[in-house]
């Protein structure tokens, strides 16, 4: 796995979850702007996803198995789309604090998907 990617894609959802916490702070909903990062940051895990499947078909193995190697990697990718449209759903801070436990949870994931990799 791709170190630097995986180091700038945590990095990338705490600084996500920091802004998207920010708001919170200030009674905001996420706006337009929260969703341009949510896009990044899911373009990366994109990235990731990509990368992680063609290293298992040229033949490399992860430490910790294939199978939740990829289930990281799917729920790595899924993570902050789904707290953006939960964040939708609930137009008040409290959408803003749903994208911040997601970028949480996804430099989390990251850190996971780090070590089953064998890092």
């Amino acid at each position: 796995m791709l170190d630097a990617l995986t180091l700038v894609t945590g990095v990338a959802a705490l600084l996500l979850a920091a802004w998207c916490g920010w708001a919170a702070y200030r009674d905001q909903p996420t706006k337009d702007w929260h969703f341009i990062g949510m896009a990044v940051v899911t373009v990366l895990t994109l990235v990731q996803l990509v990368v992680g499947i063609v290293l298992l078909a040229r033949g490399e193995k992860p430490e910790q198995g294939t199978t939740i190697f990829v289930a990281y990697l799917l729920g790595s990718f899924a993570c902050i789309p789904a707290a953006g449209f939960m964040s939708l759903a609930e137009r008040s801070k409290w959408g803003s604090v749903t994208v911040a436990a997601g970028g949480v949870v996804l430099a989390v994931l990251e850190v996971r998907l780090y070590d089953i990799w064998g890092g």
